[in-house]
């Protein structure tokens, strides 16, 4: 989604009643976040909407990416959000060997998600088709990608093969390197 470097084409304020939406759609989407919410998002600050290429909505704090959007799908939080509050957020583990093609942006294979080294929730924990995902890499302390579930885990772990998890943004990317300038 970000392999190019992002360009945007102006910002604009959030009005309070639509912040109070994004707010309430992100709690309900990512539940564990929502004790932390006001410290991600503080009730009284700016939002602000930066609109990107391909229908794609950035919403910044101080100039800060937050979270973004295509077009009307699943608000997904930056890579920092989730480096700040990694028990907030569904995760799977992938093995070292994907990590330099999840860095090259290519999307998440099954294989990858399975093999040893990886770990996939346990069954009770299933987590469910098109979830919005942290991936976290073997051996490594934080995410390196946010990606979309392709399958369940549970799918996952069956079928062992074909795309997984769908890339969306990842360590080094337009976004990631857009919110360090």
């Amino acid at each position: 989604m970000f392999k190019k470097p992002v360009s945007s084409s102006g910002k604009t304020k959030i009005k309070s009643s639509v912040q109070r939406n994004i707010r309430q759609k992100i709690c309900e989407q990512f539940p564990l976040l929502e004790p932390v919410i006001d410290d991600v998002l503080p009730k009284k600050a700016q939002l602000d909407l930066i609109k990107a290429p391909e229908k794609i909505s950035l919403y910044a704090l101080d100039n800060q990416v937050l979270f973004f959007q295509h077009h009307n799908d699943a608000i997904m939080p930056h890579l920092r959000i989730v480096h700040k509050y990694p028990q907030c957020f569904p995760t799977v583990q992938v093995d070292r060997g994907a990590i330099r093609f999840i860095l090259g942006g290519a999307q998440l294979m099954c294989p990858g998600l399975t093999s040893p080294g990886a770990k996939l929730p346990p069954p009770e924990g299933n987590i469910p088709e098109g979830a919005v995902v942290a991936i976290n890499a073997e051996g490594k302390e934080h995410a390196c990608m946010i990606g979309v579930l392709k399958m369940s885990t549970e799918d996952i772990k069956k079928l062992n093969k074909g795309n997984g998890v769908e890339n969306c943004h990842y360590l080094g990317d337009g976004l990631w390197k857009m919110d360090s300038e």
